[in-house]
């Protein structure tokens, strides 16, 4: 019998689990009157679909599993009369009942067929097909503001549980050195987003103590980053350059550092002030001038003190050079959006995580508040959501369309997005 295309298995156990069919007259192919007092939960695991549901078949009513399938005969298809997991089952959903319930083990059965909407299917469709912006681009605007605010809450959780996961393994795996994981975590963030990997790298291979023993040396600093960097391995003839490759020769003896390879780093298409050698001289003087970086952000009464940690200036050197041996008139250096990135998306997640992990909601509060008062990023993702009526007030606004995005549009998870389930919903 015939399927309604538009309609996938993972669909048809969304709207069984949020009742989006008509519950007036459903009656199971017996003739038994069916109501659904709740339809269970959700089993993403093996096993019936839904357990612990609660579903009146004539004048009993029973709790146990389900089990959903498209069609009647995708029971036999699927081997589940061999699987005694599926023996004890109280309903049997179907979209199409197209065989007799034969070997389901008396297992009532319930057709859906004619209490679907097809407008909903429709909408379904229309997001699965679109390939715009975001899928749900004509109809996203339209969603209440309450629905949108309280995804958002759980859009950032989400985007924020993804960046602590990796800093919480960095701490167990440095023995909870909060020093030493802010240096990791604000070097990767230095690099973002081409330059991440080897700007993690370089900085993983220098370790924090050894560099805090040249807290007040810049040169000292810079020779070192510059030299792990695989940037120093070129034979040089610019006076500065060869200065550093003196110093970093001297101290690579002296730790037996071993440099990574230099064109591990990405040049193309990226402004000068966004070259690798620029950023590393500003994260030189950062540690110069900030030795104990994670203390003064634990201490950073507010956000535009926060802020200025990170304004540092690189060595008079790069005031004229984006890369050794090429003089300009002047260089432009990373300027507040730069700085603000950094924030976002590694300061504050690394504030709420040391919160958590010392159970002190002030810190946790504070790396929200500092949040909310930050400028939304600037990219084309948020750019693209204004467009459609999606606008962003802060930083933490945009960090949920971001996550959105992401992790849910460009993957068509619209089933599992409060816009989407909305939209298809049409309520």
């Amino acid at each position: 019998m015939f399927v309604n295309p538009l309609l996938s298995e993972e669909l048809f156990q969304h709207i069984w689990a949020f009742r989006l069919f008509k519950q007036d007259h459903l009656t199971t192919t017996g003739g038994e009157s069916v109501q659904v007092l709740f339809p269970g939960i959700h089993n993403h695991n093996g096993g019936p679909d839904f357990s612990a549901a609660k579903i009146r078949i004539g004048a009993t009513l029973w709790v146990g599993q389900v089990e959903l399938h498209l069609r009647t005969s995708d029971w036999f298809r699927h081997g589940h009369q061999h699987n005694p997991q599926y023996g004890r089952i109280i309903l049997h959903v179907v979209f199409v009942h197209d065989m007799p319930a034969v070997g389901i083990r008396e297992a009532p059965c319930l057709e859906l067929q004619q209490h679907i909407p097809k407008l909903l299917l429709q909408r379904y469709e229309e997001l699965r097909r679109l390939s715009p912006f975001v899928p749900c681009a004509p109809h996203a605007s339209q969603v209440p503001s309450l629905i949108w605010l309280s995804w958002k809450e759980r859009l950032l959780a989400e985007r924020w549980e993804r960046k602590i996961g990796s800093l919480r393994a960095w701490l167990q795996h440095n023995r909870y050195n909060w020093e030493e994981v802010c240096y990791w975590a604000v070097a990767q963030s230095y690099g973002t987003p081409v330059n991440a990997l080897p700007f993690l790298q370089v900085a993983q291979s220098l370790p924090y103590k050894m560099l805090m023993r040249y807290r007040h040396l810049l040169l000292q600093l810079e020779a070192l980053l510059f030299g792990q960097a695989g940037m120093l391995e070129t034979p040089q003839t610019d006076g500065y350059a060869l200065q550093l490759q003196d110093v970093y020769g001297h101290l690579q003896h002296k730790f037996r550092l071993s440099p990574m390879a230099g064109h591990q780093w990405n040049w193309l298409r990226m402004r000068p002030a966004a070259f690798p050698t620029m950023r590393l001289a500003t994260f030189a003087a950062l540690l110069q001038q900030s030795p104990h970086l994670f203390s003064r952000i634990l201490d950073a009464p507010d956000v535009t003190a926060l802020e200025q940690l990170f304004f540092v200036q690189p060595s008079a050197y790069w005031h004229t050079h984006y890369r050794f041996g090429h003089p300009v008139n002047r260089t432009q250096r990373p300027g507040k959006q730069a700085v603000q990135g950094i924030l976002i998306n590694t300061v504050l997640p690394l504030l709420f995580l040391y919160g958590q992990d010392k159970n002190g909601k002030y810190y946790q509060e504070k790396a929200l508040h500092f949040l909310q008062q930050l400028p939304p990023e600037k990219n084309h993702i948020t750019s693209s959501w204004s467009q459609l009526g999606i606008t962003q007030e802060s930083a933490m606004e945009s960090q949920a369309l971001l996550q959105l995005k992401q992790h849910y549009c460009d993957e068509k998870k619209c089933l599992h997005c409060a816009i989407g389930v909305k939209i298809i919903a049409g309520t």
